[in-house]
């Protein structure tokens, strides 16, 4: 059964097409979305908690982010949805298919014409599903999509160093400067937990992968990220002095194993 997104910022135009994608047999779910940067929010969100979407039936000429554009940021997730534009506008047919869409529909859909596009997509589905109960692979990298001055940006989760506390908000902050994203660090501090993100103070997430030094300064200590310097909270002091051993220690037997196999020792003693 097929897991499908619906977008389109006129309101009755979705209900309709989520209404005729709900009437095909080989769908399970439809989604909607009405515009393309929450389409992007939503599909992200899917995909870090482990659903799996198989393909975004969308308008093309929306305010803000418009469906091409939409397409186009695509590429920076790991399994990418299948596309099929559904649009009142036939000159931008060149454009979508460039960018890899299934299928282009007009306006007024028909429902003959939808289940056509349905069957493509499952057909689609078919050629790159996965072995039967083969769960579906963690993605390495989760893009998160920011809103920059009436844009969305896509920024990847390995080019986040830090995370702090703003309110309602978070801001991630990168080699390229710091995004704000409407969401608790509580959630978030949850969510990349196995990507190697740890709280060191309540308002402070930090990937551990780029500490380069632990301080420690009349008891309390601090960690180095780059140019910064973050303080560590008293309650999170020790898991952060925990980490930074097993990965030292991690290091000096990664060099251990590697001298030996360059002398010939730590062979069989037999």
């Amino acid at each position: 059964m097929l897991h499908v997104l619906a977008v389109d910022d006129e309101r009755p135009a979705l209900e309709e097409l989520t209404y005729l994608l709900r009437k095909d047999p080989r769908i399970g779910r439809v989604s909607g979305a009405g515009d393309a940067s929450s389409a992007l929010r939503d599909l992200s969100r899917m995909l870090v908690d482990g659903e799996h979407l198989d393909a975004v039936f969308l308008d093309i000429r929306m305010p803000g982010l418009d469906g091409l554009d939409f397409t186009r940021l695509l590429t920076g997730f790991a399994a990418p949805p299948h596309v099929v534009f559904v649009t009142a506008h036939d000159d931008c047919a060149v454009t979508a298919y460039e960018l890899g869409a299934l299928d282009y529909l007009l306006k007024p859909v028909r429902p003959e014409r939808l289940a056509e596009s349905v069957r493509r997509v499952a057909a689609a589905v078919r050629r790159t599903c996965r072995p039967a109960g083969e769960a579906a692979p963690d993605p390495d990298d989760e893009m998160i999509p920011v809103e920059l001055g009436g844009r969305t940006r896509l920024v990847s989760r390995r080019a986040v160093t830090h995370v702090e506390a703003q309110g309602d908000y978070v801001r991630l902050h990168t080699a390229d400067g710091g995004f704000l994203v409407r969401m608790p660090l509580s959630a978030l501090s949850k969510r990349w937990e196995g990507a190697g993100f740890i709280r060191i103070h309540r308002s402070t997430l930090v990937a551990a992968a780029h500490i380069t030094e632990l301080r420690f300064d009349g008891g309390r200590a601090a960690v180095q990220i780059g140019d910064e310097l973050l303080q560590v909270s008293r309650r999170h002091t020790r898991e952060v002095r925990d980490l930074f051993v097993r990965k030292f220690h991690q290091a000096d037997d990664g060099a251990e194993a590697g001298s030996a196999a360059s002398t010939g020792e730590g062979g069989d003693d037999r």
